[in-house]
Formats: structure tokens, sequence, C-alpha cells
């Protein structure tokens, strides 16, 4: 038998199982029809392909080009713990013009900074804001009145950094440095299938050629440079180290006295550089192949000046916490690196086709898919959970938001990549004890998991974050991605510890109200949709969907392990509220003063109930009545990136196919995707990961269904024709369980 048609046949074989694949009648070129004539209309609602999807035309037709300057749209390099974000150069050779749109930054998972605390300031010594808590009082870390700069510097406080400018120097005939209108002809495509962005531009009529690229596993970029320039000694390499700030270029260039850049070893062809801000430091290596020099140019800038002997050049740039005790790559092994990397990324993952269908939105939506999923590599696949713009700016000081992990990362278990999922999963097991004293310090069981954080994991104040519930319920979801993906007991003893101290905080934090026989949340909280005051909201209808699921998952943790159910879990998930409802439809929380209101912007999150969960205790009628009410009558310009899939997977769980595509597609402000493929949302949040996330997740599950969807391939799209949708290694056992 051959490949393609034992791929055909596994592919049918996991479409629409094993029985109906046995009947198959070949029709036509890509359809097909099954024996009988019931499985014959659930076949055809859809095309589907006979064959493997050709995974480099896929991939290759979204790389992204340019051939003009585009500050929204700088191109990154990445492998998740480290990226390097350039401009058209292929290095950081012009930042002003990006720098009020998309700042060019160098960062990695463990680049971070600290700036001294101001004289007289004790972070212990913060006063928290007391709320009632069902006749109780709680602090939470929500007001800055009386102690504003502590309140600050906490928040500021450790700050993602940018880790050092790597650029060209360009000189004219007249020795004056280059400007970028001094470049012609520029030319630039990322190739997404070997990871290597190529920039080729004229600078004075003399072409010169740039490729860069970052190591798989390392956090090392590295270039190629071939230009008539070298030789006539009027280009060079520049290496420039910044002050840390917490604003979103992640750099100070204004403090030079405030940092040190020292060459601590110099070897043939290397040296390494020291640097020191305050407390932190780091390091730096820079190789180069063949003659050149390294020479200081000031207090924290460096020229690398390649000899005129040659009219090409090589170098690569490697980044550490620590001294460097190893040899490192060269260029051409970290290209090679890079190209066997991401052609295995491309190859081995899930993967959707959209190229047939008629739907003129249709390329549109595949560019999108393929992008994000390149982005989500290189940005939130890391150690640690990723800051909303990832490793490309800065924003809120480079910390990440733990109720935005599952919309960074869940979607890698559905595309069956599973491991760049858990690989920030540890970093929960490193903060249990954090989150476990914090539940402690307000009288709660178990684990409260913080909501803005840098590596430490301590909550950072804010008026909004210490109130939200939402992520809780998070690890014991993405413990489930990774059970029903390996269903065996060292997932399950992996995890436990996680799963049961999310749910003890669960169900100690729901209070039980004798007057109504029930458990309530809340007050205080502040919902998903963040517009709601916390002393005013209880009973947020997605946050109680997801208590329930959340702790039935524990519960069955527990019968995986042959434990005994948790009696209190149980009580809990028996008398919890219902989903507050009102006149047919789905309320924020159970306090609402109206159905909806002038609070109708934000997340829309009541949606989430049915379509980020399976929907247990919802009634499906009053969630489409919901749903349609939210597409008519939600201010969506004044929402989020993520907002869009939310509402996808709602409308395609409930069968409305035609909306949940134009829920991915709607013409929004914040729905924009830009060249690049970052989702934008404002001028100091030029990308929002969430959003390339949360469409990768609802992408998926449109394609490879979900729990109780029809059976068929595709049941989330149309099924009227212009929706050609081919789809091969999705993790379709576990979607077909969520």
């Amino acid at each position: 038998m051959s490949r393609s048609e034992i791929s055909r046949r596994r592919f049918l074989t996991t479409a629409i199982g094993a029985a109906g694949a046995a009947g198959l009648i070949k029709t036509g070129r890509s359809r097909l029809v099954l024996g009988s004539p019931a499985t014959r209309r659930r076949i055809t609602r859809i095309a589907v392909t006979e064959s493997l999807i050709d995974r480099k035309a896929l991939v290759s037709r979204h790389s992204p080009s340019t051939y003009k300057i585009d500050p929204l749209s700088p191109l990154s390099v990445g492998n998740g713990e480290f990226a390097f974000t350039a401009d058209i150069t292929g290095l950081q050779t012009f930042p002003t013009e990006y720098e009020k749109k998309m700042p060019l930054c160098t960062m990695s998972q463990w680049g971070w900074h600290k700036t001294p605390l101001p004289g007289g300031l004790d972070p212990n010594g913060f006063r928290l804001k007391q709320y009632d808590t069902h006749g109780r009082s709680v602090g939470y870390r929500t007001s800055s009145e009386g102690q504003t700069e502590l309140y600050n510097w906490l928040r500021e406080n450790p700050h993602r950094l940018h880790l050092g400018r790597i650029g060209l120097r360009l000189k004219t005939q007249g020795q004056r440095e280059a400007q970028l209108s001094d470049l012609s002809e520029i030319d630039q495509r990322l190739d997404l299938w070997t990871g290597i962005l190529t920039s080729r531009f004229k600078f004075e009529d003399w072409p010169v050629v740039v490729r860069t690229a970052v190591h798989p596993t390392l956090d090392l970029v590295a270039v190629t440079i071939e230009s008539r320039l070298i030789a006539e000694g009027k280009l060079a390499v520049r290496f420039a180290f910044p002050y840390g700030s917490p604003e979103m270029a992640a750099a100070d260039w204004k403090q030079p006295g405030r940092h040190e850049s020292n060459l601590v070893r110099r070897a043939s062809g290397r040296v390494e550089v020291r640097r020191k801000l305050d407390a932190d430091e780091y390091f730096a290596a820079i190789a180069w192949a063949g003659n050149a020099s390294f020479d200081s140019e000031g207090p924290h800038t460096f020229l690398l000046r390649p000899s005129s002997e040659s009219e090409r050049t090589e170098f690569i740039a490697a980044f550490a916490a620590r001294p460097f005790d190893r040899s490192l790559p060269g260029a051409a092994a970290t290209f090679a690196a890079s190209a066997e990397h991401w052609q295995r990324f491309w190859t081995e993952g899930g993967a959707i086709d959209l190229a047939e269908s008629h739907d003129p939105r249709a390329l549109e939506l595949e560019r999108r898919v393929v992008l994000s999923q390149y982005l989500t590599a290189t940005q939130c696949s890391g150690s640690m959970p990723p800051q909303e713009t990832g490793l490309t700016v800065n924003s809120w000081y480079g910390k990440f938001h733990l109720e935005m992990h599952w919309w960074h990362a869940a979607h890698f278990a559905l595309w069956n990549r599973l491991p760049l999922l858990e690989k920030s999963l540890g970093w929960y097991e490193l903060i249990l004890p954090v989150a476990q004293e914090l539940a402690r310090s307000q009288g709660y069981a178990g684990a409260r998991w913080p909501k803005m954080v840098g590596p430490e994991g301590h909550d950072s104040p804010s008026p909004v974050g210490p109130l939200l519930i939402w992520q809780q319920p998070h690890p014991i979801f993405y413990a489930e991605l990774c059970y029903k993906t390996h269903r065996n007991r060292k997932t399950l003893e992996r995890y436990r510890q996680i799963v049961f101290e999310s749910a003890e905080f669960m169900a100690s934090y729901a209070f039980f109200d004798w007057e109504n026989r029930r458990y309530v949340l809340g007050p205080p909280l502040i919902p998903a949709q963040e517009n709601h005051p916390a002393r005013e909201t209880w009973n947020p209808t997605f946050e109680l969907a997801y208590w329930s699921y959340g702790l039935k998952i524990a519960q069955c943790w527990r019968e995986r392990l042959h434990l005994r159910r948790n009696s209190r879990w149980d009580h809990v998930i028996a008398h919890l509220a219902p989903l507050p409802a009102r006149e047919g439809v789905y309320l924020a929380h159970e306090n609402c003063p109206q159905t909806y209101s002038a609070r109708n912007y934000d997340h829309p999150s009541m949606l989430g109930a049915l379509g980020v969960l399976p929907g247990d205790g919802v009634d499906r009628e009053t969630m489409r009545r919901t749903l349609k009410k939210v597409m008519q009558e939600w201010q969506w310009e004044r929402t989020w990136g993520w907002d869009y899939p939310l509402a996808a997977m709602t409308a395609a769980r409930l069968g409305e196919t035609q909306i949940a595509v134009d829920a991915l597609l709607m013409p929004a402000a914040k729905n924009r995707y830009l060249p690049n493929g970052h989702n934008w949302q404002r001028d100091n949040l030029p990308c929002y990961l969430p959003g390339n996330g949360g469409l990768l997740y609802a992408v998926a599950l449109m394609a490879g269904g979900w729990l109780g969807s029809t059976p068929g391939p595709a049941p989330g799209f149309p099924a009227d024709g212009s929706w050609s949708v081919k789809s091969e290694q999705l993790n379709l056992a576990l979607m077909r369980d969520l």
C-alpha cells in the first residue's frame, strides 16, 4: 500500500470512524461518498482531501515578505526562550523608526531587571485594602492610596529587559552614517519553513544581503552579511547595550552611568561582555569567522569591523544569565539547526489547509493560522508563561498574566504539540509555595494562583488583578490536556499536586449561602469581564461553569489515582449556584443591574461557559440567544483579540457555523492581524498573542470537532460548499473529549 493511501485511510478512519471508512466509495478527485445514505450526507458536507497536505506549500505561501519599511510589522526569529526582532536590514539598524510602533528588542525568558528600591520603602510593608467577604475581612493589593511610590515600584519590578541591540553601521562616500532613506530596492522575506530571515537592499547602489536566524535550543542569533561594502570598509556591525526600562521598548538609552558593559574575555575570533545593571547581571558572547577587529566605541557600544579582504562576514551573538562555559555553534551550524528545527515543527504537528475554499476570506484565515503557529512557537512556548506581547516588546512591564496563559498556549495540545505547553507548566510547581501562602493569608486552603507576575510568582498590585479568579482552574485544565494526550500514571503523578491544590482553593473559596442552600462565588471578585465592581459582583456565569468543570476534573484525577473522592468538593459541585440568566439570556454575573447595558464591552465572558468549556449545566437555547445578542449588541471596538475566537467557539458548539467564521474574521480594530501575523490592539499594545493562540484553539476545534460534535470532518465550518477544510495530525482523540 502506498504512503499516500495509508495516510488517506488513516485520515478517514480518524475523521469518520473505522466502520464508515470501510464502506468508502471514491467519487471524484477530492470528494468522498460513503456506503450508507446517512453517512453520505454527513461526509459530503465538506470537501475532504484524499492526499497529504503539501505542508511546505501551505507554510511557504504565507511566509511574510516586505518591500518597504513598515514600523508596525518588523519580523522576529526565535525559539520560545529567546527572540530577536529585526528591521528591514535583518538587524536592528534603524530602531528610531520603529520606536513608537513596534520597538526592536532582543528578549529572553531569563532576562529581567529590577531597579533599586527607593530609600525608606519596604515591599513587605504594602498595605492591603480590606474587603468584606461574607462577614470577614480579606485584604487585597488593590490600592495605591498613601503608598503610590511603593505601589508603582512593585508593579514595575522586575521588568523584562532588552538584552542588546545589534545593527549595521553603514558609512556613505562622504563618511556620513546611513539613514533609512539611503536604502533602496528593499526585499525582505522570512522563510517560515526554515526560520531564516533574508534581507536584501541597496546602499549607494551596492547590494547587501543579510541572513538572520536563531538557534532552536540556545539564546543565540546568527548572522551572515554579503556585500562589496565590506571590502570598501563601509560596513561594520554595532552592538549596543541599554539600561533597563519597564516601558514598551524595555530599554533606557539615557542612563549610561547606571550600568556597566565590560569586556571580560577576548580570544581569537570571540569576545565576552559582562553586563551589570544594579544587582542584576548577564553576559553576551560575540564570535565571528575570518579576520575582524572588535573595539569599544563608547561606554556601552562596540564595533565589529570585518576585514576588507572579503565581501562576506558572519558572526553569532549569544546571551546568558551566567558566564559561558561551553563552545558555541557558528553561523553555518545555527542556520542548519534552524532549518532542521522548523521543518520538523511544520511536518510533525497538526495542519489545516483552506486553499480550495470558495469563501473569499479563507486565504486570510489560513494566513492568520500559519503565522499564529509560528508566533506562538517563537513567543509562547518557553519555560515560563509568556507576557501578552511575548518576547517582542514589553506590555505591563514584561510581566505575564496567568489568566491569559490558556489563550497563549492551550492550543498546543490540540495541534499535537503538547510539549510546547508542558515546558511552562513546571513553573507552577516552582511558585506553588507562593500561591499557597497567598491563599493562606486570605483564609483559604490550597493554592491561589496570582494574576500579574514576574518569575518569582508574587502578585503585582492592581485595582483589578488581585480580585480575578478565572485563572484558578487553568492548571487543572492544562493537566487534563496532558492526561488526555498521555493517559498514564506518569502524567497523573507529575501534575497531581497542582490539580489538587488548585481544587482545594476553589472549594474553600466557594461560600455556602445557608439561606438559599447554595455555594456562591464572591463578592468580592472581578469577573473575566473586568468592568464590573468587585463589591457588587457575584456568581459570574463563566466562573461558575469553570468552578464546576475544574472540581469535577479534579475528582476524576482522584479516582484515576485510586483515591477516594473528596466529599467537600462533591458538596460544592452539587450545590453551586445555577448560571444566572434573565430575559432568556445569560448574564455576566448574577447581580447585573440590567440584562445588557452600558457595560456590554470588554470580554463577553458568559460565552465561555459553552465554548471554552463543553457546557455542562448550560441550556443551549439560552446560550444561543446570548450569542446572537452579543454579536448584535456588543461594543466590539472595546473588546480584546481573544474575544473573537471565544465567540467562534461558542457559535461552533451551537451549530451556528456561519457565525463562527464571521466572528473569527470580523472586520474590527481589535481583530486586526498585521503583515507579520501579530494581533494589533492599540498603540502601546501593538501585538497581542492571546488573540493568536485563541484563534488556533478555535480553528482546531472547528476543524477537528469537540465533545458531542456532529460526526465527520470540520463540524465547525459552514456546510454550504463555501469551505474546503483539509486537516491532518490534529489531536482528535483529545478534542472529541473537550
